[in-house]
């Protein structure tokens, strides 16, 4: 290695160890090695402001970010649990199972697992282990694998930030994701059902059919949001962009003149704390232009691209390779930095090889999504555990027999492309 990735390396894992936020620690490196290397590092600013921050594609993140937020304060979640509860409540194992479907719902909103967690994930964690109906444990590990619904499913955000460095349709993607989605949330749901029968888990009381309407006309429409996003970006009405524009006031409208649960006080912190996550969001991508400036500059990517083509690999073996390369960095970072600094040098790889685009960038979102839950280091834990106070330990018990269902489905999706490709392809987004 040269010393300029030396020193690259070298700053970026002591920012790192000293606990700077991971778009800093990035961004130091690569101005590090920057300066190592003698290169101009105003240059590298201007690419940055005036290329990866020019994407409009990019403005549909906050604008989501904003309606999951909306959502979450104007007390739309509970008109959506009140659905799912009428739904599933009655299955074994009651509220775990409205947890998965509320979180399905909900994610048609947010695009977002740690979103989905802090929402509808948490408000159902808390119900089930209210008079000690169900294990803390058991309830804050359900919390966690229902949240990794949310980014596969339209408006998800890692899916459009994929779709902006593969320059793959987002639209593909969204419906590429629906399928495996589903697919992950009947695994989620047959796994609580086994485990409900054994530990002997109460259900909830089944909902009357005369009840049905009512509750199914309180949640119509937040439950309308997914379907107007989906109609609007596929019939070629508006760009995602535009879409989540809408979503926006949708979710104003709803909370402000619908139903009037959102005061303008609170909007100013709906507003703050989507400045905060976009803000967070863009430092990350600002580090990782850099870092991946650096890092092609050495030459990392073609001698990654070199070392898989002399393993002769065939399209599925990589993506076993795949698998599990992301499953081990989805356990120490975030998804938005795999994708802006690993998924770039595993693309062209891809390319090569014949495989589809979409159906590559499904398996990569289902393996961070996994990567989120997995002991001792998934973001997801560690959220879950700091909102409903359950030790992590608590937590790691009872999360293994979900990861063991939801790698069945990664690796199902991975052998099998047309769980990800028979929607987009009978849409037209993408050839026969």
């Amino acid at each position: 290695m040269s010393n300029g990735l030396w020193m690259l390396l070298g700053v970026f894992t002591l920012a790192a160890l000293l606990g700077a936020p991971l778009g800093l620690s990035m961004l130091a490196a690569g101005f590090a090695y920057l300066v190592s290397t003698h290169q101009d590092v105003g240059l590298v600013v201007d690419q940055t402001m005036n290329g990866l921050y020019n994407s409009y594609l990019l403005i549909a993140v906050p604008l989501f970010i904003f309606v999951a937020n909306v959502m979450n304060a104007s007390g739309v979640i509970e008109r959506l649990l009140a659905f799912g509860a009428a739904m599933v409540g009655h299955l074994p194992g009651g509220l775990a199972q409205v947890n998965v479907v509320s979180n399905l719902i909900f994610s048609g909103m947010s695009g977002s697992a740690v979103a989905d967690a802090s929402g509808p994930g948490l408000i159902v964690a808390r119900m089930m282990t209210r008079n000690g109906r169900y294990p803390r444990g058991f309830a804050a590990a359900t919390s966690v694998v229902s949240a990794t619904l949310g980014p596969l499913m339209p408006t998800s955000i890692p899916m459009i930030f994929y779709a902006l460095i593969a320059n793959a349709s987002v639209g593909a993607m969204f419906l590429g994701g629906l399928v495996p989605a589903a697919l992950m949330a009947i695994s989620l749901m047959g796994v609580i059902a086994i485990i409900a029968r054994r530990r002997n888990f109460p259900r909830e009381a089944r909902v009357s059919w005369a009840e049905t309407p009512a509750i199914f006309g309180r949640a119509i429409l937040p439950l309308a949001l997914p379907g107007l996003l989906l109609g609007l970006i596929y019939s070629g009405v508006t760009t995602p962009t535009e879409a989540a524009a809408i979503a926006a006031s949708y979710a104003l409208i709803l909370a402000f003149a619908v139903y009037r649960t959102l005061r303008p006080a609170q909007l100013l912190g709906v507003i703050s704390d989507t400045v905060k996550a976009t803000a967070m969001i863009a430092l990350i991508m600002a580090g990782a232009f850099v870092f991946n400036y650096a890092v092609a500059n050495e030459g990392v990517p073609t001698l990654i691209q070199t070392t898989f083509l002399k393993w002769n690999l065939s399209p599925t073996g990589f993506l076993l390779c795949v698998d599990l390369l992301m499953l081990l960095l989805a356990i120490v970072l975030d998804e938005v930095t795999i994708l802006l600094v690993i998924v770039p040098l595993l693309v062209p790889i891809a390319q090569s090889l014949g495989i589809d685009l979409v159906h590559f960038g499904i398996v990569v979102v289902l393996n961070m999504m996994v990567g989120l839950t997995l002991p001792p280091h998934g973001l997801l834990l560690f959220v879950m555990s700091g909102l409903t106070g359950t030790p992590l330990s608590e937590i790691f018990r009872e999360v293994p027999p979900f990861i063991v269902a939801m790698l069945g489905i990664v690796i199902l999706v991975t052998f099998f492309p047309e769980f990800a490709l028979w929607l987009p392809r009978h849409a037209g987004l993408i050839k026969p």
